[in-house]
């Protein structure tokens, strides 16, 4: 369900509707014809009734293109606040924020008859999961079909102009904009309706070229399996570790991390806050390496090193000081895929020869190495060069990787066995 709640020190809901009816004729309005966009109107859409009629349309449409906006440099946690679609009959920017249901935005977006044109999906897929467990069926990467064309720069305006010689400008301040905020301006409005404006006319020039090159099955799949990612939230017990620099701690500091960790998620929580902005990593690891420190001293620690807010600070000091020691967690290494003292330097040494295959496939086909074969698998085969055939039956090698490049693998690793 789309949220229909009031933000903290953000216009009301009811206010945020009063305004929209007050410019909604500034809403809808002529696109520069030489955009080239397949239609030449941009509509805000904020009412249930009116995003009804453009899901029915939708639902009839051989394909969309799609992209979110969300707010995760300025609220916690992230939420979508826009999602822009292009169909055939236009652009609409549907704001979450103020529309009460999405079930018929969930059923456009799974619908495998109706193709999801989306540039770089993995991270909208995984906000689309998070925030309202929808699905993408049929589902067409722009940017993973330039990779497979050769690209090198896979950037939205960088495919744009590479292919279609369109210049789209994206400041810096737009993409660090705060989406939350209401009524949008005019400008975000072109920003948001650009992500999607020519993915239509890009998704035709990329699958023409896809087809001369005879990739379509490679990229077909590879898009197959980016459509079945999801959302998996971080381990609340553990989410201190990925703190940058937590392995410099001994278990005295890493109990004083989690319970700093700890406190600084809650404040974050409590003030909407992204937790960086409560106080940094840096801050964090500072604290906890050196938890006798007087902290009103500390760069960086704003406001928490001062009055009410320093005491609560000090206080999750003691709790991890009270705690001793935490340890890190053991992760199970299976005994097969770790090489013994004895053997580690000659699987250092296959380890460079699969990687320079790899590399010379990259010359011959022109793409990127690392598009041609997982590297995981390549450490694991330097191990185990006996288990190719492993690797080709498990879930990190693709299907296409191994009609294409399984015979010339299979090659080398006879003679590195």
């Amino acid at each position: 369900m789309f949220y229909d709640i009031v933000f903290p020190g953000i216009i009301p809901t009811r206010l945020w509707h009063s305004l929209y009816d007050e410019i909604r004729g500034t809403n809808i309005y002529k696109v520069d014809e030489l955009k080239g966009t397949s239609s030449d109107v941009v509509n805000l859409i904020t009412s249930e009734k009116r995003l009804q009629v453009i899901l029915a349309s939708a639902l009839k449409q051989p394909r969309i293109a799609v992209d979110l906006e969300s707010n995760g440099l300025y609220r916690y946690p992230e939420r979508v606040c826009l999602v822009q679609l292009a169909t055939a009959d236009g652009i609409y920017l549907l704001d979450p924020l103020l529309l009460g249901s999405s079930t018929g935005l969930g059923e456009l977006l799974a619908d495998k008859k109706v193709e999801k044109i989306f540039h770089s999906a993995d991270y909208d897929i995984r906000s689309l999961d998070r925030d309202w467990g929808f699905r993408i069926g049929n589902l067409f990467d722009t940017s993973i079909a330039a990779a497979f064309i050769g690209s090198s720069k896979l950037g939205l305006a960088a495919v744009l102009k590479e292919y279609l010689k369109i210049d789209i400008i994206k400041d810096k301040k737009l993409q660090r904009a705060d989406w939350t905020v209401r009524p949008l301006s005019r400008k975000l409005i072109d920003y948001a309706a650009d992500d999607v404006r020519y993915l239509d006319k890009l998704r035709t020039v990329l699958y023409e070229r896809l087809g001369e090159l005879g990739r379509i099955e490679w990229f077909k799949e590879e898009s197959d399996r980016l459509a079945r990612i999801k959302y998996s939230p971080p381990d609340p017990d553990w989410t201190f570790l990925s703190v940058k620099g937590s392995r410099t701690l001994d278990g005295k500091g890493l109990a004083v991390l989690r319970s700093l960790h700890g406190f600084r998620e809650k404040e974050a929580l409590r003030r909407d806050r992204p937790p960086f902005k409560i106080f940094s990593d840096a801050v964090l690891i500072e604290l906890s390496g050196r938890p006798d420190s007087d902290i009103s001293q500390l760069k960086g620690i704003g406001r928490y090193g001062y009055g009410p807010a320093s005491v609560a600070v000090r206080r999750a000091i003691r709790d991890g000081l009270t705690i001793g020691y935490v340890g890190r967690p053991k992760i199970p290494v299976r005994n097969d895929r770790r090489p013994k003292p004895t053997e580690r330097e000659r699987a250092r040494e296959r380890l460079a020869l699969l990687k320079k295959w790899r590399s010379q496939q990259g010359d011959r086909l022109k793409l990127d190495a690392s598009l041609l074969w997982p590297a995981k698998s390549l450490a694991r085969l330097s191990i185990s060069p006996e288990g190719l055939e492993d690797e080709f039956a498990g879930y990190d090698v693709r299907e296409w990787q191994r009609c294409e490049l399984g015979e010339s693998l299979q090659v080398l690793m006879e003679q590195l066995q």
